[in-house]
């Protein structure tokens, strides 16, 4: 792991505990999806956290895996879905074989990987895991989100600092890429991905996603 991936590791490692205190509930655009989506064997959430989404995935199929690179907040996961299975791992390099996985959330996670290279290298990941007719949610912060001040016509987005709080005000600086919504279309297109839907929804992308034909 490159020293970028490991500040983000030791981040979330750091602020796991009050992190996991504030994601407490599934997002609503997480629920839509996959109240919508077919049922399967094996779902997976990579970014996975505290195991939020993994509750909800697990209404869908028989089995999820969820993925993350922090220790410390799989085991936040692990007591909050204590059956599931839970792996540390990293987006660019996932623990599952080809073409296993018929549902998958990808969400609030992409922002953080250092380089475009890095998070193509995360799509083209997704792509190999998921089952040719599997389907999948991608997220990412983006640049009509009102904390940035952005162009509405940006083509391109930015890398940056947010800083969370810790109790006693201590701040943890963590880095996202703000991806522009033409951006994270592209990235996709250059991906071995589909974009099937797209939709802006509170200040994030969302893109559904397929493999693309092999």
């Amino acid at each position: 792991m490159d020293r970028s991936r490991a500040d983000v590791r030791d981040t979330y490692d750091r602020i796991s505990e009050h992190f996991s205190k504030t994601r407490e509930y599934a997002w609503p655009e997480v629920k839509a999806f996959v109240g919508s989506a077919g049922s399967g064997e094996l779902a997976l959430d990579i970014g996975c956290g505290n195991g939020r989404h993994v509750e909800t995935l697990q209404q869908r199929v028989d089995r999820v895996l969820g993925v993350d690179v922090s220790r410390s907040l799989l085991a936040a996961a692990r007591e909050r879905v204590p059956d599931a299975s839970l792996l540390l791992g990293d987006a660019s390099r996932l623990p599952v074989g080809n073409d296993r996985v018929d549902l998958a959330v990808y969400v609030a996670t992409l922002h953080h990987l250092p380089s475009r290279d890095a998070r193509i290298a995360s799509l083209d990941e997704l792509a190999r895991v998921l089952d040719p007719d599997g389907q999948a949610l991608v997220s990412a912060w983006s640049t009509t989100h009102d904390r940035f001040d952005a162009p509405a016509d940006a083509e391109i987005g930015f890398d940056t600092t947010v800083e969370w709080t810790l109790p006693g005000g201590e701040t943890v600086p963590r880095f996202y890429h703000i991806y522009a919504p033409a951006e994270f279309r592209a990235d996709v297109a250059s991906s071995d991905l589909t974009l099937v839907e797209f939709e802006i929804s509170s200040g994030n992308c969302y893109g559904t996603v397929r493999p693309a034909s092999r």
